[in-house]
């Protein structure tokens, strides 16, 4: 886990692979909560310093996450939200077509936690998800995801129920697919800074399962 910055008042991390952000009743293995818990508190249990989760990536996906440093610092970060820039990169199956466009439509969840689309308004929340494509290659497309909204398993539902799953989505994908790392990664955030006001804007690295499946990638994202 590599810290991308930090101050007195958040830190932003680049979470790996396989590592959850914050820890639940059926699972209480190290997380991005715990481990940042430690730092910040340099160990000493006693210490009263912690942080505090702002938003979540899914245990499978790597990418850049926003923790606070007070309960003041989230509150502020999580009520201007809709102002906060999110980009992802994918690589899904098949050809996208249109190349560029949005999906939207209302996600609820069942009681086995799985995510789904519904037509029901009342039971489903408002979701939308921004996509172009950047290249195809090898019958994959790599995508760059504008994440509008930010509901559970959003862009891996929205690609799937379009017929492209992501690859190596073992919930949502298909069942023969051989990729064991899921392709989708929290590449850039932009968000207004909760003390000073200042914007701030961070931007990651390509995972090597990226460049393993369509090769290089020359396009940057945009914010």
């Amino acid at each position: 886990m590599t810290i991308i910055y930090e101050d007195r008042d958040l830190i932003v991390i680049e979470k790996p692979c396989g590592l959850l952000s914050i820890g639940t009743g059926r699972d209480r293995a190290r997380t991005v909560h715990t481990i940042l818990n430690d730092y910040v508190r340099k160990g000493d249990p006693r210490s009263r310093n912690r942080v505090y989760i702002v938003h979540r990536l899914d245990r499978e996906t790597s990418g850049l996450l926003i923790l606070a440093r007070s309960e003041a610092a989230k509150l502020f970060l999580q009520e201007h939200w809709q102002e906060t820039e999110k980009h992802y990169l994918t690589v899904v199956h098949g050809t996208f077509v249109p190349a560029e466009g949005t999906i939207s439509s209302n996600l609820a969840e069942n009681s086995a936690h799985r995510v789904y689309s519904t037509s029901d308004a009342a039971s489903g929340k408002l979701s939308l998800t921004g996509y172009r494509v950047l290249k195809e290659a090898k019958g994959f497309s790599l995508l760059d995801i504008h994440l509008l909204t930010g509901r559970k398993h959003q862009i891996r539902v929205h690609m799937s129920e379009n017929g492209h799953p992501v690859v190596g989505d073992r919930i949502y994908g298909r069942k023969n697919d051989a990729c064991g790392t899921l392709a989708l990664h929290a590449r850039s955030i932009s968000f207004t800074h909760p003390v000073n006001g200042k914007r701030l804007a961070f931007e990651t690295g390509i995972p090597d399962i990226f460049t393993r499946l369509v090769g290089r990638i020359g396009e940057p994202v945009v914010m």
